[in-house]
């Protein structure tokens, strides 16, 4: 029978040890979870200690507040008259337990003699020291967890129709018709439509797998025969539990009608689910233009060899339709992308150009989701979150279905400093695309930058296997290990032969950080504080990075110095080759780094940066809002007028 019983969310654990070692000083036997012996039932030998423990300490968090298991050992304990509850931080407590004496401690930080700590320790000493009559609670722990049942959501999975032309040059084509009918039918509903990269990964024998492994509950398959200007389209929508046929439909058409069978098909489909579609309206386009167009459409995300390659083919789709929108679209957030591997001098006439083919689409298509990506990579890192926020706003109303928007509003919420927010965004990314290794990359870095560590590690270690180059993840990687003191991990990541082979290129200059981290004497923090303040001073400009690790080794007055005398952001900079989209405002709220957030002088870079006007205008305030220990809204109200610095002009 233990003494005291410790209920937490397992993401509060250091917070929990620091509790359960608290109370082990003063002699009680204290169960937590860490002491499950291997092979153990989870919920059976949870529910023993916790119906046998003398006093339940429920520790209340933002996410223990919404953990099934949480809440279930608070209301077993309640019921049991055994709950001592506890805040160990500022959160709202579930309804049922408002009323309950709860013990304010979010401050604690393990001192003895602290007022707040002793008298809540007498409370769990009175609980233990008491006689209790037993109670007959006839749920179970599990019962009680247990979430109540969803109702069936429709999935469905678009899979790429079979090309039964003879020339297998047409797969472009019959992958580019599949993935416009995914694409209308993601814009026109409310429908859950799996992401192309995972459905078009089954084909020919594969196919019959699909439902299962992408937990499909419709699925819509077909062929594509081509013929000169002629095409003949077939599709059947199946229910994937009973494999009903719940619609079938062939099509013989022109080419130049290849839209309105989209429509129809779309149409169709919604009539089988009842559901309603909104299909954009029918405009007759150049075969030619089609085809140039669909040639492009699967490259998006590649290199900028690549973009250059695809450019000029839509150039000239545009130009033999110019009515046809989703050249306009696509051709346009190509540039945006291709404008990130610019000098930055070059940048300006491109993104003129840019915003005049978002322009021409959205008179064309006011929705288009392309237009609207391309649109949120033309605004400023630094300076015009209103507009940006505004974009991801309208993407959000128009197109939060599909992939591509999903990964984009993860992005945008971090930088505007939402940090759980976005980790929400990537995982309904990563359910809308569950076979693409790519939405790992960002499931795994919201999640921990979110303060979400061992599952934000666990995800990018499996995104770093499947994409070994990918720099950008690897490095936040070798940050996640080196911030758990995981050295041998470190080492393996940063081993000279995996470099040789997977460079870090820009992020080579993080290394040094880590060797501060692993080693962190004054002779190598000064070091490294040096190595700053040189570039700094050698360029005129800071970023966000280094100004967070100098604040989380301890020089937060020697951090802001150089912030104050510095520009922001990197322009003009050597290392602005890669764009504003790589270096946006994400930097500065990583969970595992709040020293620089933690000092009041946070909010004046803000206001410098155009952060605290968003957040005035808006009221959508950071996470870090509810947690830096002083009034940061009133210090924003403070800094409403302070005048921002002029970016990239």
């Amino acid at each position: 029978m233990p003494d005291v019983f410790l209920s937490y969310n397992r993401e509060d654990q250091a917070v929990a040890r620091r509790f359960a070692e608290a109370f082990q000083a003063q002699g009680l036997d204290v169960w937590w979870d860490t002491t499950l012996r291997a092979g153990e039932a989870y919920d059976e030998v949870t529910e023993t200690a916790l119906r046998m423990a003398k006093a339940v300490v429920v520790l209340w968090s933002k996410k223990s507040v919404v953990s099934r298991w949480v809440r279930a050992e608070a209301t077993l304990a309640d019921r049991n008259k055994t709950l001592v509850p506890c805040m160990i931080e500022p959160c709202e407590r579930p309804i049922m337990f408002e009323l309950t004496q709860t013990a304010e401690l979010s401050h604690w930080g393990g001192d003895a003699q602290d007022r707040a700590w002793k008298a809540f320790l007498s409370d769990v000493h009175r609980f233990v020291g008491r006689e209790a009559a037993p109670v007959a609670i006839k749920e179970t722990l599990r019962e009680i967890a247990a979430e109540p049942a969803k109702p069936s959501e429709t999935l469905l999975a678009v899979l790429p129709f079979d090309n039964l032309s003879s020339d297998a040059e047409m797969q472009f084509f019959s992958d580019g018709v599949s993935e416009d009918i995914l694409g209308r039918i993601q814009r026109g509903s409310k429908l859950k439509v799996i992401g192309r990269t995972s459905s078009f990964q089954f084909r020919g024998a594969d196919k019959p797998k699909a439902a299962q492994s992408l937990k499909a509950t419709h699925v819509l398959d077909g062929s594509i025969r081509r013929g000169g200007s002629k095409v003949r389209i077939a599709a059947h929508l199946t229910e994937a539990a009973t494999q009903t046929t719940l619609w079938s439909d062939k099509y013989d058409r022109d080419l130049d009608d290849i839209f309105a069978v989209q429509d129809e098909i779309s149409e169709a489909i919604a009539a089988a689910l009842d559901t309603a579609f909104f299909p954009p309206k029918s405009v007759p386009i150049n075969p030619e233009a089609y085809d140039l167009y669909l040639r492009c459409r699967g490259v998006l995300f590649t290199n900028p060899d690549t973009l250059r390659r695809c450019i000029p083919l839509l150039e000239s789709a545009r130009q033999e339709a110019p009515n046809f929108a989703d050249a306009w679209g696509l051709l346009a957030l190509m540039r945006s992308w291709l404008l990130m591997f610019l000098p930055f001098e070059e940048r300006k006439p491109v993104a003129r150009v840019i915003g005049e083919e978002v322009a021409r689409c959205r008179a064309l298509d006011a929705d288009n989701a392309m237009a609207a990506a391309a649109e949120w990579g033309l605004v400023a890192p630094f300076g015009d979150f209103l507009t940006a926020d505004k974009i991801m706003q309208r993407m959000a109303e128009t197109g939060v279905r599909t992939p591509e928007v999903l990964g984009l509003l993860a992005h945008g919420t971090e930088c505007l400093g939402r940090m759980r927010e976005a980790a929400d965004h990537a995982l309904r990314l990563q359910e809308l695309d569950r076979l693409n290794p790519m939405t790992d990359v960002a499931r795994g870095q919201t999640l921990w930058r979110s303060g979400r560590f061992a599952e934000g590690r666990a995800v990018m270690e499996r995104a770093v296997a499947n994409f070994p180059d990918d720099h950008h993840t690897a490095i936040l990687l070798i940050i996640a290990c080196a911030h758990q003191d995981d050295w041998a991990a470190v080492d393996a990541l940063t081993d000279p032969a995996r470099l040789a082979k997977y460079p870090l290129r820009e992020h080579t200059g993080v290394l040094r950080l880590i060797e501060v981290m692993r080693d962190p004497t004054a002779e190598n923090r000064q070091r490294l504080l040096g190595a700053v303040r040189k570039r700094v001073e050698t360029t005129g400009h800071a970023d966000a990075a280094p100004a967070l690790y100098l604040a989380h080794l301890g020089y937060i007055d020697e951090t802001y110095d150089l912030l104050d005398r510095a520009k922001l952001g990197p322009a003009g900079s050597p290392r602005d080759q890669l764009g504003p989209n790589a270096y946006r405002t994400h930097l500065l709220f990583p969970a595992a780094f709040p020293e620089l957030r933690a000092d009041p002088r946070f909010v004046k870079l803000c206001a410098r940066l155009g952060l605290v006007e968003y957040w005035l205008a808006t009221q959508k305030w950071p996470d870090c809002a509810d947690v830096v220990p002083y009034d940061f809204r009133s210090e924003c109200e403070r800094f409403r007028d302070h005048p921002k610095d002029v970016f990239f002009a």
